[in-house]
This record gives C-alpha cells, structure tokens and sequence, in this order.
C-alpha cells in the first residue's frame, strides 16, 4: 500500500500550522483525575504491537471541539467533567475511539496550537519506552496506568515528533477496514526518514519499506502482522518540528473539505488523488488542530508492500 503525501508536503510547508509539542506535554503531563474507557469492549486477547488504537485532541475549547467533530464525521461525546479537568470520550457508532481534554493555551504563545496525539499499541510500555530512550527519545510524560485502559506514556522521537504509546488491558482493535469517521492511516514528518524509521522499528518492531519517489524526498511505510500501520515523509521546507498527523476515513474528500469551512474550519491542503487511488486533504479545526481526510474504497489494500 502506498498512502504517501508526495503533493501535500509541497502546500503543507507554507499552509500548514507548526505543530508544537509543548501543547500535548503539558496537557499529558496533568494526570486525569478519572478512569478512562477501555480500547475494546468486551475484552479481547488480540494485540498489533505498532497499530494506531487512539487518539486524544487538546484543544482550548471542548464545546467547540465537538461542534466541529460531530458535524463533519457524525461523532458524538461522553462528557466528564471534574474540578480539575474537561474530558470526552469520542465514540462512533458508540464505540470509544478518540479523546479531547480541554487545556487553556497561555497568553502570548502565538505558536502553540491545538493537536492530536498518536497512540500506537505496545504489549509492554516500560520495555518499549526504556528501547525508546536508549534510541534517543525523550520522556514527555511519564508511564501512568488507568485501571480499565492499560498503562500509557508520551515521548517525542529522536527528531522531535511527539507520541504515546499505550498497553492496552482489553486487547487491540481488530484489523479491519476502518468505516467513515474512524481513523485510517497516520504520518509522521521527519528531518531524515532513514533514521527516523530505524527508530520505529527498534520501538515497535517494524519491518520497513522504502516507498520510490519522484519528487527528491523519502517515504516510508511501516508495518506489522503484514499490515501497513503508518508513514514517514520528509519534513517540508519551512517546518521547524517533525510531526505526526491522523487521518480519518471519509466518503469524498472534497464534500468532506468543505463541510469543514462550513463548520468553521480551514482547508491546509486542497484535495488531491494520492498514490493509492483515493483522495487525501488536510484541514484544521476551528481551533488551528491539523487532521487528514483520507478516502479509501472497498477493494485498496493495506497489506505491507513486497
């Protein structure tokens, strides 16, 4: 499979907001004062060591978050509201597949902005993070476990690109064909791919295929259990910080483009035909947090590439 941004890198240098890690760190670093949903219900023994299973959104406003969200993808939200913290779980077709935790961002911090966290499986987080930190990584968030999720860390990669990584107590989501609304591919922008997937792979055990390019850049596929998990692209002109950015599952791009402005976000990368047949955009919310939009038919494949 190849669902690379060959196009979208050239516009997201100049359109796309720098995506700041210190947005996600402090947020992370705030334990919650609550119990977290498991990732699958009822409990299953399945588990894809390097499979994105979550997501969370920080943004300064969970009212508008969910305005936004469930317009456009038709999610809808658990509200958990304490002293301390705002929290919802996104469900879709009432199954828990994302977080948004709202966190102010303080005054004069023209470039923090609102973004989404990666969560990639691991059957043992303290193993993982320690290979993590012995390859470069850094720690953002210390392991924490939430009795009904598992036990979760954040760290940024050797380059920078924040993650989490997430042991998950009732088993990985199966794999199959994502529906509309739930997520389908993730990416991770890089100074130097090479090295950067040297990483993943000793983190997650990756196998890791060089994708051929035609624009002077480096794609990358990651994959496990035969299955493609994830991209890394070079980092476009311009971007001071490597990134990871989601992609969600929808029916058309375009239509899905403009149902954002409409919504009040803004389009970052116009709609185009990837390599894999389907269209890709990138928008931001009405709060600045990037997201991609990914068609995907019945009959593309993501098994890894030979």
């Amino acid at each position: 499979m190849n669902v690379v941004l060959d196009r979208a890198r050239r516009h997201l240098a100049r359109e796309l907001f720098v995506v700041l890690a210190c947005v996600a760190c402090g947020a992370a670093r705030a334990a919650l004062p609550f119990n977290l949903p498991p990732v699958n219900d009822p409990a299953s023994a399945e588990h894809h060591p390097g499979k994105v299973i979550w997501a969370d959104l920080v943004t300064p406003n969970l009212a508008a978050a969910e305005t936004f969200y469930g317009g456009l993808f038709g999610w809808t939200f658990q509200d958990i509201h304490t002293v301390d913290s705002d929290y919802a779980i996104v469900l879709l077709g009432g199954r828990p597949i994302a977080g948004v935790l709202q966190k102010a961002i303080p005054a004069g911090s023209e470039q923090r902005q609102p973004t989404w966290l990666t969560f990639i499986a691991v059957l043992d987080v303290d193993a993982a993070r320690r290979i993590a930190l012995s390859q470069g990584a850094k720690s953002v968030y210390e392991p924490r476990t939430y009795p009904r999720r598992g036990r979760q860390a954040v760290l940024s990669d050797p380059q920078g690109a924040v993650f989490a990584m997430l042991a998950s107590t009732s088993g990985d989501p199966p794999d199959y064909l994502a529906m509309p609304g739930d997520w389908i591919w993730s990416s991770v922008f890089a100074r130097d791919p090479n090295r950067d997937a040297g990483f993943y792979k000793a983190v997650f055990g990756y196998d890791v295929f060089d994708l051929p390019s035609d624009d002077g850049a480096q794609h990358v596929i990651l994959s496990s259990d035969d299955y493609a998990r994830a991209g890394i692209n070079t980092l476009p002109p311009g971007h001071r910080l490597p990134h990871w950015l989601d992609f969600i599952r929808v029916v058309d791009a375009v239509e899905s483009s403009a149902k954002a402005v409409a919504l009040g976000g803004r389009v970052l990368v116009e709609p185009f035909v990837d390599r894999h047949g389907g269209k890709i955009a990138v928008i931001a919310d009405p709060m600045g947090a990037p997201i991609g939009l990914m068609e995907w038919s019945e009959t593309d494949s993501k098994v890894e590439p030979k």
